[in-house]
């Protein structure tokens, strides 16, 4: 019973936080995003700041959920990419894997079998003097 009242909280605060980044007010001058409501259960009132480019510290969903005291938070929202998860181990396994000695052999192979064109104008370029 606690699990299903603890969705119906998270999926409230997913629909506030949407509603809050869809409804903010863009300054431009100032290149801030400004609160156009009240979001109680998300602790932002009218006004607040929720995006700037300077000397900020965004919003971040997992930490509102963290002060709602929720059990479970691994399970309900997916780690930070920085801090792990399976898009850093494709970024650091997988994607920056140096090729195999085999494919660089090939590479190789083909790079000295390649010949080189003869340059046009006997490499003095294009133009005419």
């Amino acid at each position: 019973m606690e699990a299903k009242a603890s969705k119906e909280i998270v999926e409230e605060l997913k629909e506030q936080w949407k509603r809050l980044w869809q409804e903010r007010i863009d300054d431009k001058v100032r290149a801030e995003g400004i609160a156009n409501g009240d979001y109680s259960k998300l602790f932002v009132e009218k006004g607040t700041v929720v995006y700037a480019t300077k000397d900020f510290k965004p919003l971040i969903f997992r930490e509102i959920l963290e002060l709602h005291k929720l059990v479970d938070i691994e399970r309900i929202i997916a780690p930070n990419p920085q801090v792990g998860g399976w898009g850093k181990f494709i970024r650091t396994m997988i994607a920056a894997r140096k090729p195999s000695s085999r494919v660089q052999q090939a590479r190789q192979y083909l790079d000295d079998q390649k010949q080189k064109q003869q340059l046009k104008k006997g490499g003095r370029g294009w133009l005419h003097t």
